[in-house]
């Protein structure tokens, strides 16, 4: 028993790290392992809800980390406790895998074999507003001739602004007008493992080639790639192979690809010749018609205060909307019939997570490591221009973001003069005005904050 418990502790702490705090708390706060047979985990479940929930939506990931703890776990398999089976009894509202949603059947939660992808990426699922337009039409441009209009195209932008949604959307589509087309989506840090085996195993020529098929590559978090010398050198090599041939080549980011430290130059070149655009926080009015539009398709009644209001206190992330609705779907089930606005507040407190307040030492290091300069250059006296620029926005987050009064600023910057940062914050909020770039480069680094 003691084997089996730690087991799904192990299994937990490797989901609670990958999912948001909403999720995490509403599907798997009463699971555990009932029993292990012949190699199939039975997870206890406290309702059929949350059984139909975790087998359409997390089954490939819990068993993925069941089996990063032991090889031995072959199948994963749900029972409902009896005891919660008779506490759900009396509910007016039952709900089965196939009312989860008429729009979404379960095969659609799978990735298709031949191409990698999520069917249920698509354009009619993608909400666009202002901060993901630009991104949008980008991709319906691809979609008219791929591999002639914006190859390579770079997506780059924060988790959880829909990157992943948008250029899968663009495979499926792709395959949809071009059924001859052969695409395949992956992770920059799968593509990586399966070169590093093929080295190991010396079928690098088979690896080559199975890449080279293809018409239209996607490719996931590119960052996955710092530092890492012999996995750009053949992504490099693919890159040159594919473009030369007029293959669509599709790639995303967390940061822009000139921010990406230890990424060689010659592939941020690469990326450079065709199409680079960021999706950034969405924002407010964005977030409302996102929660509205997911609330649909799960079938769940949605208040118009309710949906200002979590888009109020949520910001950003749209994988956290999409906890909060989970999280309010399950409350629903539980209760019966549709919350009230008191008690999704009081859902909003319980799960989302308290936002944290940076220091002003926190702030500097990031802003550093953005523009790969030594953060202690930020506290010397120097001019030097590669220094000025990243002093003055420390200044500038410090001021906006965190309200630090202008001497404060100037102490935690090594005693510098209160006009020094006046100047400094003033001279950033115009250059934004001027320079586009500069908004850019502000917005990741306050994803990354």
């Amino acid at each position: 028993m003691n084997d089996i418990k730690k087991l799904w502790e192990g299994a937990l702490l490797e989901i609670e790290l990958s999912v948001s705090k909403a999720n995490f708390t509403t599907w798997f706060k009463d699971t555990s392992i009932a029993r292990i047979e012949e190699g199939i985990v039975y997870l206890s479940v406290p309702n059929t809800f949350v059984k139909d929930w975790l087998l359409n939506k997390y089954h490939k990931f819990i068993l993925r980390s069941l089996r990063n703890i032991s090889e031995q776990i072959r199948a994963l398999e749900y029972t409902v406790t009896k005891e919660d089976v008779r506490k759900r009894e009396p509910l007016a509202v039952q709900v089965d895998s196939s009312s989860l949603t008429s729009e979404l059947p379960i095969q659609d939660y799978y990735v298709d074999k031949e191409t990698n992808l999520n069917p249920r990426y698509t354009f009619d699922s993608f909400i666009v507003g202002p901060f993901n337009e630009l991104a949008h039409a980008a991709a319906l441009a691809i979609i008219k001739s791929p591999g002639i209009t914006y190859n390579p195209l770079f997506v780059y932008g924060s988790t959880g602004h829909g990157k992943t949604h948008l250029i899968q959307a663009i495979g499926n589509k792709i395959r949809t007008l071009f059924p001859n087309y052969r695409i395949f989506y992956m992770t920059s840090e799968k593509f990586s493992q399966e070169f590093l085996s093929a080295m190991q195993n010396n079928r690098i020529t088979q690896f080559k080639e199975k890449y080279r098929q293809y018409d239209c590559v996607i490719m996931d978090d590119i960052q996955f790639f710092s530092e890492k010398e012999r996995s750009q050198e053949e992504l490099f090599h693919l890159f040159n192979e594919l473009y030369a041939h007029n293959k669509q080549i599709i790639f995303s980011s967390d940061r822009h690809p000139n921010y990406i430290q230890g990424l060689e130059e010659r592939l941020k070149s690469r990326f450079a010749a065709g199409m680079t655009v960021d999706i950034p926080p969405p924002d407010r009015e964005s977030r409302v018609s996102i929660l509205k539009a997911k609330a649909r398709l799960m079938k769940l009644k949605l208040a118009d205060d309710a949906a200002e209001y979590i888009s109020a206190a949520l910001e950003g992330n749209i994988r956290e909307l999409e906890g909060m609705l989970n999280s309010i779907m399950m409350k629903t089930e539980v209760k019966g019939g549709e919350l009230g606005l008191l008690e999704i507040k009081e859902i909003l407190k319980n799960t989302s997570k308290p936002k944290k307040a940076l220091s002003a030492k926190e702030i500097t290091k990031v802003i550093a490591d953005f523009y790969s300069i030594d953060e202690n250059h930020i506290y010397e006296k120097t001019r030097r221009k590669e220094v000025v620029k990243p002093r003055q926005l420390v200044m500038y987050i410090l001021r906006e973001d965190c309200r630090f009064s202008f001497p404060l600023i100037g102490q935690k910057l090594g005693g510098r003069d209160h006009t020094t940062v006046i100047h400094s914050c003033e001279k950033i909020r115009n250059e934004i005005l001027e320079d586009p770039n500069l908004l850019q480069e502000i917005n990741q680094i306050r994803a990354l904050l």
